[in-house]
């Protein structure tokens, strides 16, 4: 057990339950879980996290990812789509070994998930399990689902995270076996795609993967883009706008007409 009693840490937490903001940066976390099973009720154990961080939509290289000890029986099916074993993690840390480290990462971001409820409902368990009364998950940070989101932006469609790959053009190449780390990883490159893709102006290496696939798709295939003109009402406002601008300053660069 951790030496200072972990809710009295969590208490501590700058920004606890908000997404923290320190100058106007945005911190969110991307997470994922893998377990032994399906339901927490039957006792069943978090056997992997894994975090990616992002500062106003940019991945910083910050991860955080662990391994954990159940002290349980790994199910086979659950053993099927990520390939852990009971036999690799008998050297790994227990979860109240990793726990003050991994509070202290997640703590007062807002943390990006797909299907929240699912890993938010493991993490839940593992902290009531260590010790009655803890905060839950969602008293430590704010929680985004994007499977959610998903389903908002393409009702009636599969919203998985290997169909959301497809539809943004996200390379999973990688992921034979669901891991925590990797799916993580993939997850904030879908997250950005879906929620505007680009961090900057520019085309260079702080874009992601997914938006230089759609660029490069776009020219290469000459995809054709609607343009939306402007109404009368919205191209008469702008240039009474113009018009004030060059009243006060006696001249403006954006007016064609001059």
């Amino acid at each position: 057990m951790p030496s200072l009693r972990l809710e009295d840490a969590i208490l501590q937490l700058p920004g606890r339950g908000k997404p923290q903001r320190h100058w106007n940066i945005m911190r969110q976390i991307v997470l994922d879980t893998e377990t032994t099973g399906l339901e927490p009720e039957q006792d069943h154990r978090i056997i992997e996290i894994g975090c990616v961080e992002m500062v106003d939509r940019r991945l910083t290289g910050n991860n955080f990812h662990v391994y954990l000890q159940p002290d349980r029986v790994i199910d086979a099916g659950a053993i099927e789509v990520h390939g852990i074993t009971n036999e690799f993690l008998e050297d790994k840390p227990r979860f109240p070994d990793i726990v003050e480290d991994f509070v202290a990462y997640i703590g007062g971001a807002e943390l990006v998930i797909h299907n929240a409820p699912f890993d938010v409902g493991f993490l839940d368990h593992e902290l009531t399990r260590m010790q009655a009364g803890m905060p839950r998950i969602r008293e430590i940070c704010d929680v985004l689902d994007t499977l959610v989101m998903a389903r908002r932006k393409h009702p009636g469609k599969r919203n998985n995270l290997d169909a959301l790959c497809d539809r943004y053009t996200v390379d999973n190449s990688k992921r034979d076996k669901h891991g925590a780390l990797l799916d993580a990883e993939i997850l904030a490159e879908v997250y950005l795609a879906m929620t505007g893709g680009q961090t900057s102006l520019s085309l260079g290496s702080e874009v992601t993967t997914g938006t230089r696939e759609f660029v490069r798709k776009a020219i290469d295939t000459g995809l054709s883009l609607p343009v939306i003109e402007a109404a009368h009402e919205e191209l008469s406002a702008h240039a009474t706008y113009l018009q004030h601008l060059a009243d006060q300053s006696g001249e403006c660069l954006w007016d064609s007409n001059r």
